[in-house]
């Protein structure tokens, strides 16, 4: 009886000595991925305000009847404040952007979040977009539901062979930047197997990785030779060009 005793007792404190641990664990990871996330210039900020959060994602309204939106997955640590520059400015020419808010600012914890909006809004035609690791995630999606997708659009990212869309129909754009120094262009390059022939690929000049967003300089990229300014008004006037073929 005693010896049962003893081993019961044992057996709690080594349960109480693994949740500790496991308390640990998480709290350092979870201080950890905060100090990791970048944050949203002032600037983006305040952009950021005018613009309508639901409980998932944050709307930056054209104000218009527009058929085509765009739902956006922002980049790994990147918090989806961001990118409201260029989309604040693609909603001023007429369409509605959807930035998605995952999980610790992980799209790879959330990939299919743009089915909710898609089915909030059945009368729209959809493009998913993504930034870096974003942008793999949505091109996942797309693969997996080319009837909900009327196109892609990648910023500094690619598909990888799981969001392979080279037997996809709808239009893809692929925008890089000269100066990105975050971006592997051995596999960029190599993932263009996974692309349609039709892709069209757009490089802007003096841009760099960070500068697909607003929110200040990236560990391991290179400096740009634009402002973030040019570079923001570079990736609307790109995107909304080409949703006009959206149809």
């Amino acid at each position: 009886m005693e010896q049962q005793r003893k081993k019961r007792s044992l057996g709690k404190k080594i349960g109480m000595g693994l949740l500790v641990l496991l308390v640990v664990v998480v709290g350092s990871v979870g201080i950890y991925l905060k100090v990791a996330t970048y944050q949203a210039t002032d600037e983006a900020l305040e952009v950021s305000q005018a613009a309508r959060d639901e409980a998932t994602y944050t709307v930056y309204s054209s104000g218009e009847n527009q058929s085509v939106g765009l739902i956006f997955y922002p980049g790994a640590l990147v918090v989806p404040e961001s990118y409201s520059l260029w989309a604040a400015q693609v909603a001023e020419a007429g369409y509605d952007v959807y930035v998605v808010h995952f999980p610790l600012n992980l799209a790879v914890l959330s990939p299919n979040s743009a089915e909710k909006i898609i089915k909030k809004y059945p009368d729209k035609k959809f493009v998913l977009a993504g930034h870096s690791l974003g942008g793999v995630m949505a091109s996942r999606y797309a693969a997996a539901n080319p009837d909900s997708i009327a196109g892609m659009l990648f910023l500094a990212s690619y598909p990888d062979e799981k969001g392979s869309l080279k037997n996809t129909n709808f239009p893809v754009l692929s925008m890089t930047a000269t100066n990105d120094g975050v971006l592997n262009k051995d596999n960029y390059e190599q993932a263009k197997q996974y692309l349609p022939t039709t892709t069209e690929y757009l490089s802007i000049e003096g841009g760099n990785h960070a500068g697909f967003g607003s929110y200040g300089a990236q560990k391991g990229d290179k400096e740009s030779t634009i402002s973030n300014a040019q570079q923001q008004e570079k990736i609307s006037q790109a995107i909304s060009q080409w949703l006009k073929m959206i149809k």
